[in-house]
């Protein structure tokens, strides 16, 4: 641990440095560049960039509108972001997205003063509504619900404690990824209208993470956030199985030949939903082909129309910084030069 908060330290202080430090010069009449300010406040105008140490170990390079060599998320703070959402897993190979790898990015984003949300999967690898499978260190519990339970409190305790020991606040904190019928399948796979394992294991993740943050606020996370069925399905059940969440978490993925609507029916599940169960909403996750003529005007749809209902918390794009194909990712928001596309203006202005 010692080696990686070291490295983290490093990482930051030279961030730091090469954004807020000022040139010298011989001419003693030379005008001293003035420092930018950011306001972080209010309405979270997100980005996740859990991909981003893996890109940069890969040689990766952003580039602002003027081709500048600039760290991205200082970039992404340019640009108007004011929130960080990562990504957790377990134990997952190459050690991208654990623990320290996490610790890595949030102290990068705490000391750009970002705000930030934590995305926990409770798995080694992608968790999603295609799967949600068992971290392999947990598999001798796979069907005891409260040594599973006991499992998820203390990977959520430990990540969370490892954070906040380094001084990093959590203003989000996710229970599960995607999890349009349940987690941790198939214990908490929620099957015949079954929700009471999965409300389990859930408040399980929730009574840790306020252990540890107890003003944050914890999110239960759905796809499709353009098809309201999906939700109530899933909120009603829960909330009957005894269920804790303070968010709704949605994602949104339009194309050019649905998005119109697609972002109608969002705005309007926001508030539905809202309403229907006396909580904030979130959209955690939303993106569009990186090439696409309308994702400009589908971002700026909804980061308006998310900022115009109180119900609504912010909106975080889904690892806008991915470009020339990484990972065969192609719904980033930075060109295959590596600079930012008009999409991002949405949250600049």
């Amino acid at each position: 641990m010692k080696n990686i908060i070291g490295k983290t330290l490093l990482l930051a202080s030279a961030l730091l440095f090469s954004i807020t430090g000022t040139s010298c010069s011989n001419d003693d009449n030379a005008t001293p560049e003035k420092e930018k300010t950011y306001d972080m406040s209010g309405f979270a105008k997100g980005a996740d960039v859990s991909w981003l140490t893996e890109m940069e170990q890969n040689g990766k390079k952003f580039y602002d509108a003027n081709g500048k060599a600039t760290e991205c998320m200082a970039l992404l703070r340019d640009l108007g972001t004011n929130s960080v959402r990562l990504r957790v897993w377990v134990n997952p190979d190459g050690g991208w997205n654990a623990k320290d790898d996490v610790l890595t990015k949030a102290w990068r984003a705490k000391n750009l003063g970002m705000r930030l949300m934590i995305d926990f999967h409770y798995s080694d690898s992608w968790a999603d509504p295609g799967k949600q499978n068992i971290p392999a260190a947990w598999n001798d519990f796979k069907d005891d619900l409260d040594k599973m339970k006991a499992a998820v409190a203390a990977h959520t305790t430990d990540v969370l404690k490892t954070l906040k020991d380094n001084g990093i606040d959590v203003e989000w904190i996710q229970i599960g990824n995607e999890t349009r019928v349940g987690m941790l399948w198939p214990l908490g796979l929620v099957s015949n209208n079954n929700f009471a394992n999965y409300a389990a294991l859930n408040n399980a993740g929730y009574d840790a993470a306020k252990s540890v943050y107890p003003n944050a606020q914890c999110m239960i996370h759905i796809d499709r956030g353009n098809e309201i069925g999906g939700f109530t399905w899933m909120f009603d059940g829960l909330k009957a199985a005894g269920a804790k969440w303070d968010v709704i978490g949605m994602s949104l993925y339009p194309e050019d030949d649905n998005w119109q609507k697609a972002t109608d029916d969002c705005l309007a599940n926001v508030s539905t939903l809202a309403s229907r169960y006396n909580c904030k909403v979130m959209v955690s996750e939303i993106g569009m082909p990186w090439d696409s003529e309308n994702a400009a005007a589908m971002m700026k749809k909804m980061v308006d129309g998310c900022k115009a209902k109180p119900e609504c918390l912010g909106i975080f794009y889904w690892e806008p910084e991915c470009y020339g194909g990484w990972n065969g990712y192609s719904k980033g928001a930075f060109t295959s030069e590596g600079k930012p596309t008009d999409a991002l203006n949405a949250f600049k202005n």
